[in-house]
């Protein structure tokens, strides 16, 4: 008599949300190269470099999910959808992303709905555009002499949501003595100038950094009196990284940019 054969076990894949970085494949971390050296389907942000991407196996499905302000995005609902499928059918799936997955990365959003349907998920951290930027700069974010701590805050609010508060964030900022770094604010500048101007003077220095990284990074400096005007000037454009603080003195005193009362160096 025959017995039939035992159904097959059903294949089990795996997710691993991967931080991208700023950009440069030499800033990934070892983990993140092993990760998309392994996956079998990559579900990539627009912010990735075409050199990070290329890390993958020849064999490897890559599938671009952009995501820009402004721009045709794909829909969250379609990305999270796939991800399940993919690691149902035993795929090895990397969500690549630029930056940190969970610093404005929605890596939040998409380790909750993946652990709602049954997967475990591991998270690869990566270098976030906002330390890239300072970085780029040769500047800190934090300074014993002039900021005892960091910001990190989108100037990007969700369609129907309130905005930060801008005025608050800069007293908040001016007395604590903190850097701000924002992210997502460059169609918004011109608010998020006059917002911070009524709680920091207006020769703040700032700085903004546009692809930070990359072969065709750009930077300005400029004080927060002439944030958006030089934002024009330039033709800076998304995305970009606008860093707010005293931590940028010297720098800003290096280029020229006049910053009364401030201290250059330290």
């Amino acid at each position: 008599m025959n017995h039939p054969s035992p159904s097959p076990a059903p294949r089990t894949g795996q997710c691993t949300l991967v931080g991208a970085g700023p950009g440069d494949p030499d800033l990934l971390t070892l983990q993140a190269v092993r990760a998309i050296q392994s996956a079998t389907l990559l579900l990539v942000d627009d912010l990735v470099s075409d050199a990070i991407v290329a890390l993958a196996a020849p064999s490897a499905r890559v599938v671009h999910v952009g995501k820009r302000g402004g721009c045709k995005s794909t829909p969250q609902a379609f990305i999270e959808k796939l991800m399940v499928m993919a690691v149902q059918e035993g795929q090895r799936v990397v969500r690549l992303k630029g930056g940190d997955p969970f610093i404005f990365g929605r890596g939040g959003e998409e380790m909750e709905h993946l652990r709602a349907a049954g997967i475990a998920v591991q998270v690869v951290h990566g270098i976030t555009a906002g330390l890239a930027a300072a970085g780029a700069l040769g500047v800190p974010l934090t300074h014993r002499a002039h900021a005892q701590g960091v910001v990190f805050i989108t100037g990007h609010a969700q369609p129907g949501a309130r905005g930060p508060d801008w005025g608050l964030l800069a007293c908040t900022a001016h007395q604590a003595r903190l850097t701000l770094v924002i992210y997502m604010g460059m169609s918004g500048a011109g608010q998020i100038q006059e917002g911070l101007r009524t709680g920091l003077p207006d020769d703040t220095p700032v700085a903004i950094v546009h692809r930070a990284s990359l072969p065709d990074q750009r930077h300005a400096v400029a004080t927060l009196a002439s944030l958006q005007a030089t934002i024009e000037r330039e033709g800076l454009g998304s995305p970009s990284i606008i860093v707010v603080g005293d931590v940028l003195s010297g720098l800003a005193a290096s280029a020229g940019v006049p910053l009364a009362g401030l201290q250059a160096g330290g």
